[in-house]
């Protein structure tokens, strides 16, 4: 059957030079070719991604246009004003999936919005409210290496796509034919019939202003005197990031000249993630050469943000996305709260594997703390729930452990402009008031606890690396452990009982030890990788890191 598919491809005007080019080369490799036509890209609620190529299992103009094909059979049935918004990032084919993607939807007689320049996730969230469409569609392969690209879909609202369109989707694709399924006119055609139009600088203008007023506190920063290094990691932040902070007053800003422009091949951060050290390197030398207060990074898609902070001796620390969460967290409250401007009944939200810390800071301010599921488009239903009860100002801040925060409703995705503009308006006040974001960290560690939250990633690779995952969950469930290490366990959550957790079904474990430390094990849903969340709380952060270190140990023959 693959081979069949191999020579069908090989057979067919595939209008795209590489693509022939790797089919030649793996004639007659027969293990190469069922890698590529064994099975095709899963569409689900995080759309496709995939590494770049040739065949059903990889990213290319055809597999997107079948994709594409498939939210065009959806949105054709859901009315209202059949607008698709399209942005996309510096990966490489970009430009060429999104522009294949408005020529499928224009042939389908359904308008499309499409950035003329690669914009960032929370842009492509925005415009898909703004125009009022019935989905988005963002080409992004989020901080995976340079190999991956990957194909984003948005709701009406804003948020990815919901488990239940997503499988209306998936039916659509699945009925599609990957190589003539799909209606296509090309982009010249669909602009010359008024089908395909670009995002007009209303709607981005619009979007600067809504996150611009979500300043704690204004015209702090003009003064402030906050010297900056800033990477966009050669993806889509520089022109927003810069745009807004130059906006509120931060001017001092060095670029890190060898990641300032878009580059899909990532040459100085093979893995382009502001969560690692290795991104950040680059970044680090500059700061250290130019004396930054503070060094901040988005990534290529700028939904999220990492940054490392300045330490009293001159040294520069990283900042979790847990801890810059909690950070946030208690810098919105505590300034909204002296401005006057908190609502009433505020609401914060988190995912269920990001730190506790944030709940005792939330019952500190007299905040209403929820916590969603994994994936930002969580947080984005609890918007969507204070929106329905017309209470959506209550909202005041979202945030994950994997670096992605939001504070404000304007979009239903984690924004790093956003994030970017509350971290540096943050680093101002601290510095203004003779302190620092680390002075402050360490009181608010004295405060409530020193709290260290750590994840340990295993990979499995290869065709079967999804049905291991799968076989070490079941035994899991199966064959539930009695103890950590050292520790015993006291209480078990299993997030696919929705009637114990109050939650949408997960495929998540969750476990509290006797001393309150937890662990939490999931399995990605899009990539071959398991992933084991670990709280632990101790006297300082060396008890801390004892305990995690005991029960990650614990944890490996589990994995292995």
């Amino acid at each position: 059957m693959y081979l069949d598919d191999y020579r069908r491809w090989l057979a067919a005007d595939l209008e795209d030079c590489d693509l022939h080019t790797e089919l030649a080369k793996i004639e007659g490799d027969d293990e190469a070719i069922k890698e590529r036509f064994a099975v095709a890209l899963q569409f689900g609620t995080a759309g496709l991604r995939g590494t770049l190529g040739a065949g059903t299992n990889r990213m290319n103009i055809w597999v997107v246009r079948q994709a594409t094909q498939g939210v065009a059979d959806w949105v054709k049935t859901q009315g209202g004003t059949q607008t698709v918004a399209i942005s996309y990032d510096s990966r490489l084919k970009g430009w060429n999936f999104a522009r294949d993607a408005a020529g499928v939807l224009a042939a389908n007689g359904i308008n499309v919005r499409i950035y003329d320049e690669l914009m960032p996730v929370p842009a492509l969230s925005f415009a898909t409210r703004y125009y009022h469409c019935n989905a988005g569609i963002m080409i992004t392969a989020s901080h995976n290496p340079a190999r991956y690209n990957g194909f984003k879909a948005y709701g009406p609202d804003g948020c990815q796509m919901t488990d239940d369109a997503a499988a209306i989707v998936y039916d659509a694709i699945q009925k599609t034919d990957v190589l003539t399924g799909a209606k296509y006119i090309t982009f010249a055609e669909g602009v010359e019939r008024g089908l395909i139009r670009f995002v007009g600088n209303d709607c981005k203008e619009a979007l600067y202003e809504a996150i611009e007023a979500r300043q704690v506190r204004p015209g702090l920063c003009k003064t402030a005197g906050l010297k900056l290094v800033y990477s966009p990691l050669n993806g889509t932040g520089l022109v927003p990031v810069t745009h807004v902070l130059k906006d509120m007053g931060i001017t001092d800003i060095t670029i890190v000249p060898e990641q300032e422009y878009p580059n899909g091949y990532f040459t100085t951060c093979p893995y382009p993630n502001p969560e690692i050290f290795e991104a950040l390197q680059k970044g680090l030398e500059l700061a250290k050469e130019v004396g930054a207060d503070l060094m901040l990074a988005t990534d290529p898609d700028a939904d999220r943000v990492g940054i490392a902070m300045k330490c009293p001796d001159g040294s520069y620390e990283l900042v979790s996305g847990n801890e810059m969460g909690a950070l946030l967290l208690d810098y919105i409250c505590a300034g909204r709260i002296e401005q006057g401007t908190m609502p009433k009944n505020p609401v914060a939200v988190m995912s269920i594997v990001s730190t506790p810390l944030a709940e005792k800071i939330a019952e500190h301010y007299g905040v209403e703390l929820r916590q969603t599921l994994t994936g930002f488009k969580w947080i984005g239903d609890q918007i969507a729930q204070l929106e329905a009860a017309g209470e959506v100002d209550r909202f005041i801040f979202g945030f994950e452990e994997s670096y992605g925060y939001l504070a404000g409703p304007y979009v239903r995705d984690k924004d790093a402009i956003i994030g970017s503009m509350l971290i540096c308006e943050m680093a101002a006040y601290y510095r203004s008031i003779g302190s620092s974001i680390k002075q402050r960290l360490e009181e608010i560690y004295a405060q409530y606890g020193r709290y260290l939250n750590k994840i340990d990633t295993v990979e499995f690779p290869g065709l079967s690396g999804m049905e291991k995952m799968a076989g070490i969950m079941t035994g899991l469930r199966e064959n539930p452990p009695t103890a950590l290490g050292e520790r015993k366990i006291v209480s078990v959550t299993d997030y696919t009982k929705p009637e114990e957790t109050g939650l949408p079904k997960a495929n998540v474990l969750s476990y509290v030890l006797d001393d309150g430390a937890k662990v939490m094990i999931r399995p990605s849903g899009t990539e071959p990788k398991i992933k084991a969340y670990y709280t632990t709380l101790g006297k300082d952060l060396a008890a801390a890191q004892a305990e995690k270190d005991a029960l990650s140990e614990a944890v490996k023959p589990i994995f292995a």
